[in-house]
């Protein structure tokens, strides 16, 4: 399991408490030094919270391994040792514990160095960094999950599987969403031995997998003397081989993105008889498969109604539609550094559809991709209108996932704490919505 680069780790921000009492709260501190030291050379750790908390060195708790020191046992003890791969577990006492939201967290960690001149100790480090405390607040009636696409790029560089499902329970989610090709180890024959280890750490982080992504690549084929489209009974094979697969991981919903032929997602027109042969296969496993409705497609489009249309014509209760919030975008997405305006796709700029569409479509809708691009330190998100959202999201009956789907700036370890930010951010409006 990886570490975040910063001192103060982002995973692991939470009250903490006896019982029903709140007594403090935690964070996880990083080993600064090049190497794991003796735990008896820690000098201690000051820690501030906004202008709520500021703490000496010698007040927080300290726990390694699941056991719990005070500053002047760690100094008696030996044996104990703060690993370069494991962070430290800090508790301050604070009865009540902090507000939910996000809070500007400093500490300053001394540490002695017996092969430095006394004179000079003991070193210290110092850093402060905005985090978001995880939520208490139930936001019922939805269930809540995170995609590990919200991680890419940091997937496989800075984070690997487990430090990925750490960072998703830790916000208080229960499921986690997938892309086969993009997740899945050896795809598509992973070995018994990945499909053993996803299973024990959904088990370890009390995860339930809910949405796996695939792809109905109909471009194949499309370049070279010999190119051309996919046929349906090849779509419906490679739609039949992820079903199978989502199933063995134990998901219950496949997302297929399927090639299009508009610039309005229009898919290709092989879609249709490619899912119809899919369906039996689909009931025999008990997954739905679900097509995303995703800018720049509004819901009143034809895309939808086709989708409509192949349930109502069979009656399956294996066939779904999938809303990705980024439909309901309402404000630009900045430039990035040397992209310059009218040169990227407009939707971009969103293309704001009215949150009020969705009882139109709300009793074919089976999950939600809770896209989102940047939200503030004052939790407060700079392009999706959540409050509308998610009441027409309530109001409709909706009770599933909402499942963050992170894609705003890649900087590494970001994706963490914006997906800590959206979750506090929809459990509060949920909570306020009458």
């Amino acid at each position: 399991m990886l570490l975040e680069r910063d001192l103060i780790q982002a995973v692991g921000f939470r009250n903490v408490g006896d019982g029903d009492d709140v007594t403090g709260f935690q964070l996880r501190v990083r080993m600064p030094s090049y190497r794991g030291m003796a735990a008896s050379l820690i000098d201690g750790i000051a820690v501030r919270v906004d202008d709520l908390v500021d703490v000496g060195h010698d007040v927080p708790l300290w726990t390694f391994s699941g056991r719990t020191y005070t500053l002047a046992q760690l100094w008696d003890s030996d044996g104990v040792r703060w690993q370069l791969e494991d962070a430290a577990v800090i508790t301050v006492p604070y009865p009540g514990g902090l507000p939910e939201g996000v809070h500007e967290v400093s500490i300053e960690l001394r540490l002695r160095m017996s092969y430095v001149p006394v004179e000079h100790q003991p070193s210290t480090y110092s850093e402060t960094r905005h985090i978001t405390l995880s939520s208490g607040v139930d936001g019922g009636p939805f269930q809540y999950g995170v995609s590990l696409y919200s991680f890419m790029t940091d997937y496989g560089t800075v984070l690997d599987l487990e430090t990925a499902l750490a960072a998703v329970a830790d916000v208080g989610a229960t499921g986690v969403e997938i892309l086969g090709e993009g997740h899945v180890e050896n795809y598509p024959s992973p070995s018994t031995a990945w499909i053993d280890r996803w299973f024990a750490l959904l088990e370890k982080y009390s995860l339930e997998p809910t949405n796996y992504g695939s792809w109905i690549d109909t471009r194949l084929h499309s370049s070279g003397v010999n190119a051309r489209d996919l046929t349906a009974l090849e779509g419906a094979a490679m739609l039949q081989r992820d079903l199978r697969l989502a199933a063995t991981l134990g998901f219950r919903f496949v997302r297929p993105k399927i090639g299009v032929v508009t610039s309005d997602l229009v898919p290709h027109p092989t879609w249709t008889e490619a899912v119809e042969r899919s369906l039996d296969l689909a009931a025999d496993l008990d997954v739905i498969i679900c097509p995303e409705i995703h800018s720049p497609t509004p819901i009143k489009h034809e895309v939808v109604d086709d989708y409509i249309g192949l349930i109502q014509r069979t009656g399956t209760k294996h066939f779904g539609l999938l809303l990705d919030t980024g439909i309901f975008q309402d404000r630009p997405i900045p430039l990035r550094p040397g992209e310059l305006p009218g040169r990227r796709p407009a939707f971009l700029d969103g293309i704001g559809v009215d949150p009020a569409d969705i009882a139109g479509i709300a009793e074919y809708v089976v999950f939600i991709q809770a896209k989102f691009h940047d939200i503030d330190e004052n939790l407060e998100d700079q392009q999706i209108p959540w409050v509308p959202v998610l009441r027409a999201l309530k109001d409709s009956g909706y009770t599933g996932y909402l499942s963050s789907e992170y894609e705003g700036e890649r900087t590494p370890w970001r994706s963490i704490e914006q997906v800590r930010r959206q979750h506090s951010l929809m459990r509060r409006v949920v909570g306020e919505l009458a």
